[in-house]
């Protein structure tokens, strides 16, 4: 049977770490966690489960650390998970089957995700199967580490898990709120980026895209096509929240507020 690392990187996570390491108990055969100096108790929640910790800076963007948890896995398998995150049971006997067969035809496998919203799992609005890559032979993945949206890369044929991934991002509305300002200014950064080098006409097709139609049309994809209010009132909360950060975070590159 082939061994598995998991890695994780956090910053202030003593609330969800005790839980997101009792999801993978009977399946890790190492923990990795690359730390952010946390002022909480992280640290000595993670040591408590046996990790290898690593502590730097708490970076923008946090694939960064991530990376360097995956850089530091021994083991044959990584499974890179955030703190907030569980393992079903069912995924842990689905990844131990593989871990037992590994007939070398992938390198990594999609982890469908359910993501839970105040008070209820999003099955619609497009939230759901949310594929995530994160269960990847050692050596064969990689973070970017360009955006706080992107997916690991992964050398080779990859595959799909059945079971779902548990994620629980949002203990409450002002938590959701403070992460959500925080990837806007990240993604303003992005679009200060972008506008290098452009001439005053697309600077003004630019400023209406953003201002106007990618947020009409995340609202109309997401509620609408995607079902969203099958969601009751959390799958449009969040739908207008998903289409409002265009317009944000291109006020906050106007601003400077990045």
């Amino acid at each position: 049977m082939k061994t598995l690392s998991v890695v994780l990187a956090v910053y202030n996570e003593e609330k969800n770490l005790a839980a997101c390491l009792d999801s993978v108990k009977g399946l890790a055969d190492e923990i990795v966690i690359v730390d952010g100096t946390s002022t909480d108790k992280t640290v000595e929640i993670a040591k408590k489960y046996g990790a290898k910790v690593k502590i730097t800076t708490n970076k923008v963007n946090f694939h960064i650390n991530k990376q360097m948890a995956i850089d530091m896995a021994t083991k044959d398998w990584i499974l890179q998970l955030d703190a907030d995150e569980h393992i079903s049971k069912e995924q842990a006997e689905e990844i131990k089957e593989i871990l037992k067969k590994d007939t070398d035809e992938y390198n990594g496998y999609w982890m469908p995700r359910k993501n839970y919203f105040l008070g209820r799992f999003l099955m619609k609005g497009g939230q759901y199967p949310d594929y995530t890559l994160r269960f990847y032979r050692n050596g064969k993945g990689h973070l970017p580490q360009k955006d706080v949206h992107e997916q690991a890369v992964v050398e080779g044929k990859v595959g799909y898990l059945k079971s779902a991934l548990l994620h629980y991002p949002y203990e409450s509305f002002s938590f959701y709120l403070h992460k959500w300002t925080r990837y806007n200014k990240f993604f303003a950064g992005q679009i200060k980026e972008e506008q290098k080098n452009k001439n005053i006409i697309l600077k003004i097709f630019y400023a209406f895209s953003y201002l106007f139609l990618k947020p009409a049309h995340w609202l109309f994809t997401t509620y609408l096509r995607h079902k969203g209010f099958v969601d009751g009132w959390q799958g449009f909360v969040f739908s207008l929240f998903s289409a409002l950060r265009f317009p944000v975070s291109y006020i906050y590159y106007l601003t400077g507020n990045i």
